[in-house]
């Protein structure tokens, strides 16, 4: 007989007797083990060609590949990484918040510990992006769906730029990055690919994390909502319109319907290779419903006397998100290409843009001679502020570095530039004192 009492029939033996309840003065079970979102680790993918050459089969993961390829230094080394990935050469891989680790297997026996680093988004971006995905459920239904739309990475920049991923091994080439890093990177587009999710947990939030937050903000938006009771529309029975008169006018028509509060949504746009770029779409749509619901409302549309290239530096600009990320750069490339400027041109014009409109964007383009009077007290006011001597040249006042520009609006626009370059770009705030514009490009 067991030391624990009988054995059920058929239980082999030193196997525990099945019980309903712990012997008296037995230890408790240990608790399971908690559930950790924020350390994922996927075993070793199998061998794979690349379809079509792009290795990753998504756009967010091939925008994760296209971030290590544009900062690559050698591009015999990224054709070596691939081949390893290709290969099966990557052990497992562990994720977490900022890092992603794996064991890659090269010409020696040993593998080489190698990890790849990236930024993590701060809590002000995770709200930008979990209110915008919160405010559509067609946003809300693309994640569960392990898809991610277009709008919600153009919000803080979810994908890596060119320099966000910081490649380390422990081999003894300096390459950057080396094969196995590159490889480490080829293979995790594959983990993006099946779960956009992992790009979430590399930026700092786990899947249980953000879809709880998630169904905490659509609760809270399903009850103010329902809260909100629908206003009653005047209305004409149908029966008094369609009875017939004789001689008798139809009854008025109710006035019109209120204009909504805000603009509408556009339809969610999903990635399809024979489509125009969702993006694109999306941007569109949305422009398109913001200047009806202005003009329903004002009876103005404000950029009907805009030109071409002012309205394409107007979208750029107002596209969300900052800095120049995967889809920021496949904008800038789009507009640009379309009015037969660079992709610097339209930049450069954004932020003159950002920096002061139209008017800053006339600023950036138009030189001119402006009359006497604050034109002509600048140069006194900057030589007594201590300043450098500034030389004039119509409307601009400029050392190798510094510039300041006079704006048809009264008001000065600061540039700055590397020494003896003349490649100026719009920096700071608009002013009518040119010491205060000068002062705050200095930092002083």
């Amino acid at each position: 007989m067991s030391p624990d009492g009988p054995r059920a029939p058929g239980t082999p033996p030193g196997s525990p007797r099945a019980s309903s309840r712990p012997r008296a003065g037995a230890a408790r079970p240990a608790t399971l083990p908690r559930h950790d979102d924020r350390r994922r680790t996927f075993p070793a993918l199998a061998p794979r060609e690349a379809p079509d050459g792009r290795f990753a089969a998504t756009w967010w993961g091939n925008a994760w590949v296209d971030a290590l390829e544009d900062t690559a230094l050698d591009a015999a080394r990224l054709a070596r990484g691939k081949a390893y990935a290709q290969r099966g050469h990557v052990d497992a891989i562990t994720v977490t918040p900022g890092r992603v680790v794996a064991y890659v297997h090269g010409t020696r026996p040993r593998p080489y510990r190698t990890e790849i680093r990236l930024r993590t988004l701060g809590d002000d971006d995770w709200e930008r992006f979990l209110d915008r995905a919160a405010a559509r459920p067609e946003h809300i239904a693309a994640l569960l769906d392990k898809d991610v739309p277009h709008a919600l990475e153009a919000v803080t920049g979810l994908l890596p730029a060119p320099g966000d991923l910081v490649p380390d091994c422990s081999c003894p080439d300096d390459g950057y990055p080396c094969k196995h890093a590159a490889a480490l990177c080829y293979q995790s587009a594959r983990l993006l690919d099946e779960d956009p999710f992992v790009l979430f947990l590399m930026r700092g939030r786990g899947e249980q994390e953000i879809l709880a937050a998630l169904t905490r903000r659509n609760a809270a938006r399903s009850a103010a909502e329902g809260a909100t009771a629908a206003p009653t529309l005047p209305t004409v029975p149908a029966r008094t319109v369609l009875a017939p008169t004789t001689g008798h006018s139809l009854p008025p028509l109710p006035p019109p319907l209120p204009a909504p509060a805000h603009p509408g949504r556009p339809a969610v746009f999903p990635a399809d290779p024979d489509a125009p770029d969702p993006l694109a779409l999306d941007l569109l749509a949305t422009e398109a419903a913001a200047r009806a619901h202005t003009f329903l409302v004002t009876g103005h549309d404000p950029v009907a006397d805009l030109n071409p290239w002012q309205d394409a530096v107007r979208l750029a600009a107002a596209h969300p998100g900052s800095g120049l990320t995967a889809s920021t750069r496949a904008l800038y490339r789009d507009l640009a290409y379309a009015l037969d400027r660079t992709p610097t041109d339209l930049a450069r014009a954004v932020a003159a843009w950002r920096q002061g409109g139209l008017a800053g964007l006339s600023v950036l383009e138009e030189p001119w001679d402006p009359p006497a009077g604050p034109f002509d007290r600048a140069r006194p006011a900057l030589l007594a502020a201590d300043l450098p001597a500034f030389r004039p040249w119509r409307n601009r006042l400029s050392t190798p570095s510094l510039q300041l520009r006079f704006g048809r609006d009264g008001l000065w626009y600061g540039y700055e530039s590397d020494t003896d370059r003349e490649d100026w770009w719009p920096r700071g705030t608009p002013d009518a004192d040119p010491v205060g514009v000068i002062t705050d490009l200095l930092g002083r």
